[in-house]
Formats: structure tokens, sequence, C-alpha cells
């Protein structure tokens, strides 16, 4: 590191205050070569990311070859695709579809709803360096479905291969009703802890603890190898979400990494590390 208190610039890394290699002064400048590093040893190194902005992919394909360089045996998991679509997956980083039938088959106009412009760059990427790609997510409805009638009310049948969620902390139900819209005035939901939160809670936590069994069965082998996550931030900051729910599995020292495009210094302990943008960047 180079010092606390460094200044937001773009094109570099910071790790917050408070953080696991934060510092009490301040951001803390951290080098690209001990970022990746830190990284390549962990079991799980999550990339967060708004979803339709290209330069936040473009970073994530950076730092994904960054750590192939480093650690052979990585796989990449994706937000974007259900489990049930890995057989497609894998036929196309074995080169047995074209990026037309890729998308056909991966059925990406229904599963997701963002240009596969911005996502291709790290198909390819998976493509030409015969990375594994495995989808991170769980049928649409089960989410409704829990938040709608809870967990238990789901046959063992239907619950797409999960566990349950370990139950939100007060912090994650705090920082999710602030990210929702916080106490707005028209807003029937005026508080973090009201029962009438409750189902947008166990609806997110459902998408929380898919990524992270998906990740988990991932591991589970005899040499596990290192799982690139592909995930929306909103899954990963402060440690909530996915991390805790990958933790409450067994699986600990989890990398979150973000991107920054902010002027001020990002908030103590959202991230191990995060990577400034220029804000003038899409």
């Amino acid at each position: 590191m180079s010092g606390h208190s460094s200044p937001v610039r773009p094109g570099i890394w910071l790790a917050p205050a408070n953080g696991p290699e934060g510092g009490p002064e301040g951001a803390a400048q951290i080098s690209h070569q001990e970022v990746l590093r830190r990284a390549a040893s962990a079991p799980a190194v999550l990339l967060g990311e708004q979803h339709d902005k290209a330069a936040q992919h473009r970073w994530q394909l950076h730092v994904a070859a960054g750590l192939l360089a480093l650690r052979p045996g990585i796989v990449m998991g994706f937000e974007m695709f259900p489990a049930r679509l890995d057989p497609v997956l894998a036929r196309w980083v074995a080169g047995e579809l074209s990026e037309a039938e890729f998308l056909e088959q991966a059925e990406w106009g229904t599963v997701w709803g963002f240009p596969a412009e911005l996502y291709l760059p790290l198909f390819r990427f998976c493509r030409q360096f015969a990375i594994p790609m495995h989808g991170l997510n769980c049928r649409r409805a089960l989410v409704s479905e829990v938040g709608k009638e809870g967990w238990e009310a789901i046959a063992e049948e239907n619950r797409d291969g999960l566990t349950p969620a370990v139950p939100a902390t007060p912090a994650y139900r705090q920082y999710l009703f602030q990210i929702t819209g916080g106490g707005s005035p028209n807003r029937k939901v005026m508080n973090p802890e009201d029962p009438a939160f409750d189902r947008f809670v166990r609806a997110q936590q459902v998408w929380d603890r898919s990524f992270a069994c998906r990740i988990a069965a991932l591991r589970n082998q005899p040499e596990p190898p290192l799982v690139i996550g592909i995930i929306g931030r909103g899954h990963l900051e402060f440690g909530h979400g996915t991390p805790a729910q990958l933790a409450s599995l067994g699986i600990t020292g989890t990398q979150v990494l973000l991107p920054h495009r902010d002027a001020a210094p990002p908030a103590a302990g959202i991230a191990h590390a995060l990577f400034c943008l220029d804000p003038e960047e899409v």
C-alpha cells in the first residue's frame, strides 16, 4: 500500500477503511498486483457490477484475465444464467455453438434483460481460454414463491437444489431498506424491521443463497478451483448477501471486489478493494 487517504482517481485500487485491508484513516491505495495476489489465493472472488455499465464489464474481464495468469484452474459463475443451462454454457465453451446459437439456446432474451453485447466479451474470454462457465441462478419463479409464501411452504422437489438461507441480519435489512428507497414518505414500509418488508428480504435472500450454493458446489472437488462470480453488487456489498451465505456454507476468505465511479472515498467496509473507474466511462 502507498498510504491512507489517497485521492480518488481513475486507474487505482482502494481498500476501504475498516475493511479487511483498509486502515482507520480512510481508504488506502493498494497496488493492482497486490489485489490480484490476494484474490488468487481466495476460494472465490466476487466481481460486483451495475448490470448496464459496459465499463464495469470491461473491468471484470481485465481482473479475470489477471487471475487466470496467477491461478491455474479457474471457473466463472454468472448470475445471468440459471444453473439448468450449464449444458448450454459447456457447449459454448467447447466451441460447438455460434454466438447466435449460444444466445438463443441460453434463452438470453428471457433469463436476462440487458443487451448481450455488454457480456459477450466475458463469454468470449471463457471460450478462448477454455474456462468453464456455470449459471449461479435458480429458477425465477422460486424467488417470488419464497417471497410470497416463505421457504417452508416450498416442496423439497421445487427448491432447485438450494438449502435455506441463514436469516438476514439487522444490518442487512437496514442496507436493503436504504437501497430500496429508505423511509420515503410515500412508502408503506417505514422501517427495515417492519414485517411488511419480510417478503422483499426473503426474495432477495433466495438469490443470495442460490449464488452461494452454486459456488460452494463448484468448490466441492478434490482440487477446488478458484470461482470467479459475476454478480450484481447489491448481493455483495458490506459482506451481506452472498458472502454471508457462503460463510454459512463453510466458504470463508471470499474476496469481494467492486468498481467505484464516485469522487468520494468508498464507504468503510463495503468491499475488500475497489477499482476507480473514470466517471465519464459508460
